[in-house]
């Protein structure tokens, strides 16, 4: 694990979702909120809510701000949206 481990910067701008970032999403699919925080993914656990950076939801809004809508990719054929909320 070691050999292959990077570096990876959590600084992100205030209003910017960033590792350690506590972030509030809605999905108008499902017309619900949602509220997780974005880790690396050794520490990932969707359960406890905590989002890997390498998964589809945690690569969509990494670097995004409040009020931003993304698509989330799931696979080819399936997609989503989420609007970051706070």
């Amino acid at each position: 694990m070691l050999k292959f481990a990077e570096v990876v910067d959590d600084s992100s701008a205030d209003d910017e979702v960033g590792i350690n970032n506590t972030v509030t999403i809605y999905i108008p699919e499902d017309d619900c909120e949602e509220t997780y925080k974005l880790v690396t993914s050794i520490r990932g656990n969707s359960l406890k809510g905590l989002i890997s950076i390498e998964s589809p939801l945690g690569a969509a809004i990494r670097g995004k701000h409040v009020g931003d809508k993304v698509m989330v990719k799931v696979n080819d054929d399936y997609f989503y949206e989420v609007e970051i909320k706070i």
